[in-house]
Formats: C-alpha cells, sequence, structure tokens
C-alpha cells in the first residue's frame, strides 16, 4: 500500500519522489522476506520438502539483499535525524550480514550455524512488524511522533535480537556456548 501515491504519511510521499528505486526495493523485498521467512523456519517443511526449503531459502536471501540495499537507501533519509538514521542503518547492515552468514554457513556445509545466523535474520527481518506496532501505539499513549520515531527505530529490533539470542543459546548443548 505504502507504494500508492497519496498513501501512508506526507514523508513516504517524499520518499517516492526522492528514492523511488530504494523505496520500492526495499517494500517488496523486506515483504517477500517476511512472507518466505516462517516456511524457511519450519522443521517440518525443511524435513519433507528440502528442494523446495532451499529454492525458497535462495529467494529469501534475494529479497533480504534486495529490501537491504533499499533500507542502506533510506536509513540516511529517515525523518528524526541522526539517531533514527543509524538506528535503520545498522539494522540494515546487521540484517544483509545476518542473512549473507547464513548463506555462507549452508554453502560450507554448515547447516547448525547456517539454523543460527537464519534465526537472527528473521529476527531482524521482524522489525518491520514490530515498527508497525510499536508507533502506532506511541502514538495512541500520546508520545509526539519525533520522540517516538527515535526509539521506535531501534525499540523495533533491538529486543527481536536479544530474543534470537536467547533463542540460539537455549538451543546449544554446552551452557554459554555462543554459536558465531
Amino acid at each position: 500500500m505504502l507504494l500508492l501515491p497519496g498513501f501512508g504519511p506526507p514523508f513516504i510521499a517524499e520518499r517516492r519522489a526522492l528514492v523511488p528505486i530504494a523505496l520500492v526495493a526495499h517494500l517488496v523485498g523486506g515483504l517477500t522476506a517476511l512472507v518466505l521467512g516462517p516456511w524457511q523456519l519450519n522443521s517440518r517443511l525443511r524435513a519433507r520438502a528440502i528442494g523446495r526449503h532451499r529454492w525458497m531459502g535462495r529467494g529469501y536471501v534475494l529479497a533480504v539483499l534486495i529490501g537491504g540495499l533499499g533500507a542502506l537507501g533510506l536509513a540516511p533519509l529517515s525523518e528524526e535525524g541522526l539517531v533514527t538514521h543509524v538506528g535503520f542503518g545498522l539494522l540494515a547492515v546487521l540484517w544483509l550480514t545476518a542473512t549473507f552468514m547464513a548463506y555462507m554457513r549452508i554453502r560450507a556445509g554448515d547447516p547448525a550455524r547456517h539454523r543460527v545466523w537464519m534465526i537472527r535474520s528473521y529476527a531482524l527481518t521482524l522489525a518491520a512488524v514490530m515498527l508497525r506496532i510499536y508507533l502506532p501505539l506511541s502514538q495512541v499513549a500520546g508520545i509526539p511522533f519525533a520522540d517516538a520515531y527515535q526509539v521506535v527505530a531501534w525499540l523495533c529490533w533491538v529486543p527481536n535480537l536479544v530474543v534470537a539470542e536467547w533463542l540460539v543459546l537455549r538451543r546449544q548443548p554446552g551452557a554459554g556456548e555462543v554459536a558465531a
């Protein structure tokens, strides 16, 4: 919907005019990654249809690459200044990095570490969902947009990554071991 002229807040219309390719790449890539991610994390589907898992995985990696590069183009133009530029920019870099690491781990024949990196990657993908939860809640709570947006630029992904790390550590056979 954000791709449609006249839809969304005024700053989205500005981005559509200023950096249309980055906006489209980010929205289409991000949405595709959001849709493919749960199927990739489903162990039953993976066990029954490994070929489909691999093709969907390639699609997920391509979607993150497109969406992440679009995000890098948009981050310096985010509303409310340096705090949001850095928050969204770091999210984009970590999203691309986690996905690249997952890809490299599976190419190296290391499915356990691949899984760990994919958990991190999808946790970062879910930042889009969390932003769309936290921002309206902040508005309902009466927090001024400028203040809320600076916090949400970080709140939409940092807790996700913390939960992902908790899940990863919980699954490790040795206490305190971190899978890289």
